[in-house]
Parts: structure tokens; C-alpha cells; sequence
């Protein structure tokens, strides 16, 4: 079995690269074909992996501003020629599901959400992502092209993955595609649950305005206690001028001390709406109670009361409450780290590993009757 991977673009390492990398685990010796490589952004841990990039790779500014982009990716991820592979597997919140393969490959995807800024609120992103002024003004020009061709290029794939049944959900209203939900992989063993607390409430996270890390803030400024910020990000000089003196914004922490500071906290704050929140279930992975915005995919995998608690709006007066009824809760950390037991990399990987191999068999007997 000949098999390919895609990939968007490597120029971080997040929630989404994971999953290559458990990919390219399973499949050591498949390629990768992907718009743009940064090796030292994806902290090397691609390196040695054949690599196969598109014409954008040259382009000046393209590793640090790959989103000014979008009208050459369409034509740049269809550049590629995938006819040799029996199989192609994309990993995709974007573009990378858009490649074209012959009519005989077997082409899955692996999708952590349709693409955002062609089905949301297009505003809102090119807001976040801090486009150049001159961008932001073509920018609403170009989605319908964008839209256009996310839709006819979601029907060049045979069989979809979801990573949550949130993103099941909009796999099927803006592509009617049905798919299965294989949630991403979490390293469950780097976390432990830890007897000492360090009185401090926890966020994690790329700092960028959606994640609404202003809100959380705001009602602990108003509380005046202890909260931990790590990450960094586009909006963290905003966030920086926000915060009052009980607030530490920690930046990129090593993996160990990352752990440490996870088991240490009281409570884990989670106020926004995602596809699959990684940093959550690292939490819980530690034993840490989750305090969340109840939308998204966080509601498949906190119980109220159990792993944690829910507020049902997007502003520092509701969260306030939400922590005032946390403050007289209990919380069992070794039944909230079972709960996340099951999102363990090797599970993840038995389970891609199965379907891999089974749509394989269906789609040859199909071909081959």
C-alpha cells in the first residue's frame, strides 16, 4: 500500500500538526505534501520526513504571513500529483483536502473543520488574523471564489473523519457529507494529577481575539485572584494592557513545566467555542476541573458537576458566576483524568490505523469487483 499525506500548511505546531505526527508515526515512510514548511516553526519535528511543498515555499513573507495567500492556494494544493498512491490521507482545516487524485486512489480526509473564514463570519477573521489594511480591503472580494471552490473541492474526497461531533455537524451542513468521529490525539501520559495547588486558575492557549481570553481577564480582574495565561499570539499586547496585577502571562513554557503548571491548578478556564479543544482534555488529563463556555465540542466531553461546570454567555459577569458556584463545588481529579484516558496517542492511532485499512478494503472491492 502506497500512501500520501497533506497537510494545509507547517508553519506551527498545534493541535492539527499532532495529528500528522501521529500520522507519520503509523506511516513512517510516507510523504508529506503540504503548501508551505517551516522546519524551525514546527520546532523540527518533521525533520527528516520527505517533504513536498508548493510554489508558495519561495514566495516572500510566506512563513510568516501564509494567510495573505488565499487566492494561490487553490491552484498550489492542485499542483501536486498524487497518481502513483493507492491512498491519500489529508489533514485538513483548509486546503489540504482540495488535492486531486485519480479516480482508483482512495482519498481520505481527515477534517478538523470546514473552512472557517468561507462559512463564518468573514469579518471576524480577517480582523483576527491581523491582515495588512490593503489585504482586508480585496479580501471580502475574494471569498466567493474561496467558497466556490471549498465546496466543489469537499466532493473530491471519498470518505471524511470529523475530530468532533461538533465538526461532524458542520461537515454536514456546509458539505452534506456524512463522516465518522475519531477525536484527535492527547500525549494523556505527560499529565499527572499533583497533591500540591498552586491557588491559581489556568488558561492556555494561542492568544488570539476568538479564544476570548478578554472576558476571562476582566471578571479576574474584577475578582482580583490568581490566574496563569500561557501562550502567545496575535492579540497579546491587547491582552497585556488588560490585565491587573494578579494575572501572569507565562509565554511558551518547555513541555515539564507545562505539565507542572496544568496539575497545579484549581480550575481550568476554557471560554471559548472550538472544533476539538486539545488544551481542555490536557487539563482534565491532570485532574483539573474545566470552567467552559458551553458550545463547541467541550460539551461531548465535560458533564456539569462531574468534570467540571459550564456558563452559557461570552461576558465576565456570567463567567464571575460560573466561578462563585465552582468555589463551592467538589471535584474528583482522578475520575475527571479517566474521562480523558481514551484520547490517549495510542488509541488514536489503533483507531486511525483501523479505518485506514478498512475503507481500503471496501474502496478495492469496489474498483476491483
Amino acid at each position: 500500500m502506497k500512501i500520501a499525506l497533506v497537510h494545509d500548511y507547517l508553519v506551527q505546531y498545534g493541535g492539527a500538526e499532532r495529528v500528522l505526527e501521529c500520522f507519520t508515526e503509523i506511516w513512517p515512510y510516507a510523504p508529506i505534501y503540504t503548501l508551505i514548511y517551516d522546519e524551525e516553526k514546527t520546532h523540527g519535528i518533521f525533520k527528516g520526513k520527505r517533504i513536498h511543498t508548493s510554489f508558495l515555499q519561495n514566495f516572500p513573507y510566506s512563513h510568516k504571513n501564509h494567510r495573505i495567500f488565499p487566492p494561490l492556494m487553490p491552484p498550489a494544493i492542485e499542483q501536486f500529483d498524487l497518481s502513483q498512491y493507492d491512498i491519500v490521507l489529508s489533514d485538513s482545516s483548509s486546503y489540504a483536502k482540495g488535492i486531486i487524485t485519480p479516480p482508483n486512489t482512495l482519498h481520505v480526509c481527515y477534517c478538523h473543520t470546514p473552512m472557517r473564514y468561507a462559512w463564518d463570519d468573514c469579518q471576524k477573521y480577517i480582523e483576527e488574523f491581523g491582515f495588512p489594511r490593503i489585504v482586508k480591503k480585496f479580501i471580502p472580494f475574494l471569498m466567493n471564489y474561496i467558497r466556490v471552490w471549498d465546496r466543489v473541492s469537499a466532493d473530491r474526497v471519498d470518505e471524511y473523519i470529523a475530530n468532533s461531533r461538533f465538526v461532524a455537524g458542520r461537515i454536514k451542513k456546509y458539505y452534506k457529507r456524512d463522516s465518522i468521529v475519531i477525536n484527535p490525539p492527547v500525549d494523556i501520559n505527560h499529565f499527572k494529577i499533583d497533591s500540591k495547588q498552586g491557588g491559581y486558575f489556568l488558561m492556555v492557549g494561542r492568544l488570539m481575539t476568538y479564544k476570548r481570553f478578554d472576558i476571562v481577564i476582566e471578571a479576574f480582574n474584577k475578582l482580583k485572584w490568581p490566574l496563569k495565561i500561557i501562550g502567545r499570539g496575535p492579540d497579546e499586547k491587547r491582552l497585556r494592557a488588560l490585565a491587573g496585577p494578579t494575572i501572569e502571562f507565562t509565554g511558551r513554557l518547555s513541555d515539564e513545566e507545562l505539565a507542572k503548571t496544568y496539575s497545579r491548578a484549581r480550575a481550568f478556564i476554557f471560554p471559548q467555542e472550538e472544533d476539538f479543544g486539545i488544551v481542555a482534555i490536557e487539563a482534565m488529563a491532570a485532574g483539573v476541573p474545566i470552567i467552559a463556555f458551553q458550545g463547541g465540542d467541550i460539551i461531548e466531553h465535560v458533564r456539569e458537576n462531574q468534570e467540571g461546570i459550564f456558563f452559557n454567555q461570552q461576558n465576565s459577569d456570567v463567567l464571575i458566576e460560573a466561578l462563585r458556584k465552582f468555589e463551592s463545588l467538589d471535584f474528583n481529579r482522578q475520575a475527571i483524568r479517566e474521562r480523558a484516558l481514551p484520547f490517549d496517542r495510542e488509541i488514536f492511532k489503533k483507531k486511525i490505523e483501523d479505518y485506514i485499512d478498512n475503507a481500503l478494503k471496501n474502496h478495492l472491492e469496489i474498483i476491483n469487483p
